[in-house]
């Protein structure tokens, strides 16, 4: 797409961020044209009002609500923040803010709305508009400079309300607020739909490299060999001359290291924890390759048993779901590598294909007998003694050897195919990011765009 047309004038805004702004523009600090965290005492109705309650996990990033729930405002109006319909709601407290954390109130009962107190309100006064302060409060430049106003130990950080009143924002007339609001309803729908698709193929590519490892790790390479019933929910049938047993006779099981993220380096040891089996390294980690946190090499002498060598397994010992019940990485490098926090350490008894051991670990087969066994509510535990009487099926050797050359071929074209689609969403996300900013900052004229004209045709 060709660049799109900047207006016919600038000034200085004198912002360094910022910069030149239309000449027809006002910069303003946001308290000038919003309102923040509007008193309850404007409120006049009785106790058993209804009204609409906001969950933190309600707020969405494009601008709604997901709102199901109502409430008396009696049981509400101490202890939680107040806003009506209209009103902007941001969360202030990380990672919330950082993930864009942020809607617009729509359709309250009797037009108000109580939620948690990690939240600001902003409320647009009558030069300003509900739609184009969303999108003000999502460009790059708030964003960024807000999360360096953040304050708070640890990861529970609140961006602080004298921030949002203080950003220096460009204001235009109101009726390019709203150009500027359809153009990028419009743009971002497109762009959105467009993440959708790589997303769905991303979710197409999981559920086909899933079908494959599964079928492959418990049928075998040979559509005609004999089979046998395995007695095995959720395993069936197997190949006849396939041996079943338990992973307590496969492997010798250890935990990874007691200590903290806080305890966590940038040189010395690298170290594999939970969080990075869960989000980051899953089936696989090398630490040649994939940035780790380290702990000091100290640790190798001392904590014997949190030492991996190649082809050893670690398991996350908890997950927040379900879904997540199983997770697991091995290491596929001879680099000197840890365990750490909230892991489970698995290492071989014998001399099996380790890459067969992880397709098999990561087949849906296997990863559904864990999923079985977990408990828990809002935390699932995956404990060694569940790993230990979790079944095992191992073909011989050189068939395990054949179905890791196979695997390894099919998941890798898969693979490459999942990460260029991945790519390509990071970049329609990088764009619609700087498409928000361009606009909401005068560096783009949208005024054309907005009485009906397509970008091609303005560009």
């Amino acid at each position: 797409m060709s660049e799109l047309r900047r207006y016919p004038d600038y000034k200085d805004s004198g912002v360094p961020w910022l910069g030149e702004i239309p000449s027809h523009w006002d910069e303003k600090r946001m308290r000038f044209f919003v309102n923040t965290n509007p008193l309850k005492s404007e409120l006049d109705v009785a106790d058993d009002t209804m009204v609409s309650f906001l969950p933190m996990e309600a707020l969405s990033v494009d601008g709604g609500m997901n709102l199901d729930t109502d409430k008396e405002i009696g049981e509400v109006y101490k202890g939680y923040t107040y806003f009506r319909n209209d009103d902007v709601v941001i969360a202030k407290i990380t990672p919330c803010f950082e993930n864009g954390k942020a809607s617009i109130s729509k359709n309250l009962t009797n037009g108000i709305g109580f939620g948690t107190t990690e939240l600001h309100v902003l409320r647009p006064k009558t030069d300003a508009i509900s739609k184009f302060i969303f999108y003000l409060i999502r460009s790059d430049s708030f964003m960024k400079i807000g999360e360096s106003e953040m304050y708070g130990a640890g990861g529970q950080k609140r961006i602080p309300e004298r921030f949002i009143k203080n950003f220096l924002g460009a204001l235009p007339p109101l009726d390019e607020q709203k150009a500027i609001v359809n153009f990028l309803d419009t743009e971002l729908e497109h762009i959105d739909t467009l993440i959708d698709k790589q997303q769905q193929l991303i979710e197409k590519l999981a559920e086909q490299r899933s079908a494959v490892i599964t079928h492959a790790i418990t049928k075998g390479l040979d559509s005609d060999v004999a089979m046998k019933d395995s007695g095995v929910e959720w395993l069936g049938e197997i190949p006849e001359h396939w041996d079943l047993t338990y992973n307590k006779y496969l492997f010798n099981f250890s935990r990874g290291l007691t200590i903290t993220k806080a305890d966590l380096i940038d040189e010395g040891i690298p170290c594999i924890s939970y969080g990075e089996v869960h989000s980051k390294y899953g089936f696989e980690v090398d630490p040649d390759i994939h940035p780790l946190k380290c702990v000091p090499e100290s640790y190798a002498e001392n904590f014997k048993y949190a030492v991996l060598k190649q082809g050893d397994f670690v398991f996350a010992d908890t997950s927040e779901d379900y879904k997540g019940s199983g997770n697991f990485t091995h290491l596929n490098t001879q680099t000197m590598t840890m365990a750490g926090y909230h892991t489970v350490v698995m290492k071989q008894k014998h001399n099996h294909n380790y890459r067969y051991l992880a397709y098999m670990f990561d087949s849906k087969a296997f990863r559904t007998q864990v999923i079985n066994q977990v408990s828990g509510v809002k935390v699932f535990s995956v404990t060694q003694g569940i790993l230990k009487r979790t079944p095992a099926w191992l073909p011989p050797r050189i068939e395990q050897d054949k179905i890791v050359v196979y695997l390894d071929k099919e998941t890798n074209r898969m693979d490459l195919s999942s990460k260029a689609a991945t790519d390509i969403i990071a970049k329609l996300q990088e764009y619609r990011a700087a498409l928000v900013t361009q606009a909401v900052t005068g560096k783009i004229d949208v005024r054309d765009i907005d009485k009906g004209n397509s970008i091609e045709e303005v560009a």
